[in-house]
């Protein structure tokens, strides 16, 4: 860790300290208070006021130390303040004692989930839509999220709203333009880049974002039906132009084939009429019923 900033203004940076072993401590003050019960009993048998005095004194001394224990679970960490001064933090797991005029503020440093509400923007195009998003993240620097922010965890929750509103009004939500890429089908891309956008947010509050997922994509109901349709329309017309270009591939192959074999000689009315007649059979949405022509093309 690097040092802290004594400005008092932003970018502190998290400062190593240990903690006294508090079963240590906890024997000394027992004897402490043994030693100071002794004293006032001698005091009184001997009847030296002096004596007592002393012994009640070092009974409160004893209370006044015994309020520097803590004990710390793993992943969590304890900032400690003297006197409004960041004094250091403490980041090991177990049972401690420091000075009981430290004020020692516990912060986890387990992960965390943050399931965000659905949200309602415009994308790029200005359709409105519904987003939502989970992210996973964890204190990194406890001096920052002590004292960088006013309470961090607010700090998280606000920031990713902001982040998931900004990404969802930078990109389109389908359909984009050439190698654009889109909410729906760049799923991967859009991820990292939400992660990407979190971290640099929350980088000032020590913390650090694991994953960013979206967890909700869709069009707002006002919109929907309409929407859905229009992708069924684009479906179809795809659709009809892959049947159209596979006809057309078809017939030619079919009038390549007459022609190389000898099969029948056509002249070009003839070819426009098999050509007309074999797109209606390859391209109709329904059964073909065929009509048999007794009679000639000219007829």
């Amino acid at each position: 860790m690097t040092n802290e900033n004594t400005s008092g203004i932003g970018n502190n940076s998290e400062l190593s300290a240990k903690g006294v072993g508090g079963w240590g401590v906890l024997g000394a003050l027992f004897l402490g208070l043994l030693a100071a019960i002794l004293l006032i009993v001698y005091g009184a048998i001997t009847e030296v006021p002096l004596t007592i005095i002393c012994g009640a004194l070092s009974i409160g001394l004893v209370v006044f130390l015994s309020a520097g224990f803590f004990t710390l679970q793993p992943n969590t960490a304890a900032v400690l303040i003297l006197f409004g001064a960041y004094k250091g933090t403490v980041r090991d797991s177990g049972f401690f004692w420091r000075n009981p005029l430290f004020r020692k503020q516990k912060i986890s440093l387990r992960a965390r989930n943050l399931n965000g509400d659905r949200l309602k923007v415009n994308d790029k195009r200005g359709n409105p839509i519904e987003i939502a998003a989970v992210v996973v993240w964890r204190v990194e620097d406890t001096a920052q999220a002590t004292f960088d922010v006013d309470e961090y965890e607010h700090y998280v929750t606000v920031q990713s709203e902001s982040a998931v509103r900004h990404l969802a009004s930078a990109y389109a939500y389908d359909q984009g333009e050439g190698e654009e890429l889109t909410l729906r089908s760049s799923a991967d891309a859009i991820n990292k880049a939400l992660q990407a956008e979190l971290q640099e947010r929350l980088a000032k509050a020590g913390v650090t974002v694991e994953e960013a997922l979206l967890t909700h994509l869709a069009y707002s109901p006002e919109i929907a039906q309409v929407m859905l349709r229009r992708q069924q329309a684009e479906a179809i017309v795809a659709a009809r132009t892959k049947i159209v270009q596979g006809a057309v591939g078809m017939v030619d192959m079919a009038l390549d084939e007459l022609t190389k074999n000898e099969v029948v000689d056509l002249d070009e009315e003839r070819k426009a009429t098999m050509v007309s007649n074999l797109l209606v059979v390859l391209c109709g949405e329904s059964e073909v019923h065929p009509v048999v022509n007794t009679g000639t093309l000219y007829s």
